[in-house]
């Protein structure tokens, strides 16, 4: 499954924009069930790269291991790019919904300048909303397929930048997943397709954003690696430790920029 960027041109985008101001979308009626003291609700709104291996549940198994709450919802679907879903309007609708502390936006790569400006100009229009709602904006930084690994840094520079165009909350995966390799090349990161993360991708990625998110360091978790509820028993407690040290220092770096 081959994700993308934006895929329309900016004035597309901004036609489109244009186009739902002027509707009126109905709010969701459905409250979100309430949560004990400190605890966290997180929407995640993206494609593959956020529902294979389930990483929203991953993040609130982390996190239920660590002693907090978060609770998790995702609105994902297979090659949306951000404006697809303002097309769609169900993530909007979920944002709507209220009770939310972050939402995670994410698409493709977006190393492509015209990917790029997409995903800046789609987090602004989602940002409104989402600020609206009491919550705050999250970007998950991805990676580039493998086949097109040198533009991994240009990849890791769109997020950051559309990030930082909102005042909003970089989740900086793709910078620790490059962290990790440098502590160990083998680590397998990349699913068998080259595109999608492995599982242990995955919990590289959900530790990330369990410490952003609980504000808990991620190097105290159990050294095992569960994801979506399933303990990776091959995994070897130094790998796991491994891990968790690359997503510690990559949020420290990231929060000190």
């Amino acid at each position: 499954m081959v994700l993308h960027g934006c895929g329309v041109k900016r004035g597309a985008c901004l036609a489109l924009l244009g186009a739902l101001a002027s509707v009126q979308c109905q709010s969701a009626s459905r409250a979100l069930a309430p949560l004990p003291a400190g605890g966290t609700h997180v929407l995640f709104i993206g494609n593959s790269l956020t529902y294979v291996n389930d990483l929203p549940s991953t993040v609130a198994g982390l996190a239920s291991a660590g002693g907090d709450t978060v609770r998790t919802s995702q609105v994902t679907f297979a090659n949306y790019a951000l404006v697809d879903h303002v097309a769609d309007g169900t993530a909007l609708s979920a944002i709507r919904l209220g009770g939310w502390h972050y939402v995670v936006l994410q698409q493709g790569p977006s190393s492509v300048q015209m990917n790029r400006d997409s995903l800046i100009l789609m987090t602004q229009y989602f940002d409104s909303y989402i600020r609206s709602a009491g919550a705050r904006t999250a970007l998950y930084s991805v990676w580039p397929a493998i086949s097109n690994f040198s533009t991994f840094s240009r990849a890791i520079e769109s997020y950051r930048l559309a990030a930082a165009a909102v005042n909003g909350v970089y989740l900086p995966v793709g910078a620790a997943w490059l962290a990790a390799w440098a502590k160990d090349s083998t680590l397998q990161l990349y699913g068998a397709d080259g595109l999608h993360p492995s599982e242990l991708g995955t919990y590289l990625s959900a530790l990330v954003m369990y410490e952003r998110f609980t504000g808990k360091d991620a190097r105290q978790l159990p050294a095992q690696a569960v994801v979506a509820g399933r303990t990776l028993v091959a995994v070897q407690a130094a790998t796991v430790r491994l891990l968790q040290a690359a997503a510690h220092e990559t949020n420290a770096q990231a929060a000190a920029r």
